[in-house]
């Protein structure tokens, strides 16, 4: 198995049962027996569970967002994009296997105590904010860095909302909200 195939199996593992039972609860034995891959291979490529974590948040964090940005580009017109992000989230939240933000999670587990979680949260919500602040300001609002907090902020709470009740709901009441803030600051709908 090559370094690449080993990395993948590892991440895999990670993801899947990091995400399913919490980071905290996870040995990296358990990561070592899902992934196939040996304990020597594992602490060569990730030398603490910290690292592991971090690697894992990363990877998420590039799919999670590409996914989202291949959803929202499929509607046709500038001004859809924005509420499109709600209408994927509640596709998301209906998935069988559905918990949550990832990164939320894992803050809430290890942002305390280390340092490169903490980051790597960090550095996926703002990217999460970049990403909605070109689409406000493609769909048209004159001052769109307040815009684009405020749907961060709706968007993280229909996540966190969503995993708790297990209703995909929260979605559409968060997208009702981020209408109203959409038309407050000028942004035509349809």
């Amino acid at each position: 198995m090559d370094i690449a195939e080993a990395d993948g199996r590892l991440l895999d593992a990670a993801e899947s049962l990091f995400y399913e039972h919490g980071v905290q609860a996870v040995g990296m034995d358990r990561i070592r027996t899902a992934s196939g891959v040996s304990l020597k291979r594992l602490y060569q490529r990730f030398p603490s569970k910290e690292v592991l974590v971090e690697a894992y948040l990363r990877r998420r964090d590039g799919r999670w967002r590409d996914a989202l940005a291949a959803y929202v580009a499929a509607r046709l017109s500038a001004a859809e994009r924005p509420l499109a992000v709600f209408d994927w989230l509640e596709e998301w939240f209906a998935e069988p296997g559905f918990r949550g933000c990832a990164f939320i999670n894992a803050y809430g587990e290890l942002g305390a105590v280390s340092p490169a979680v903490a980051e790597a949260v960090r550095d996926h919500k703002a990217e999460v904010l970049r990403y909605l602040h070109g689409l406000v300001r493609d769909a048209g609002a004159a001052e769109p860095g307040p815009v684009a907090e405020q749907l961060a902020v709706l968007a993280d709470g229909a996540i966190t909302t969503a995993a708790i009740t297990g209703t995909p709901a929260p979605a559409r009441s968060a997208r009702e909200a981020a209408s109203a803030v959409l038309k407050a600051a000028g942004v035509a709908q349809r």
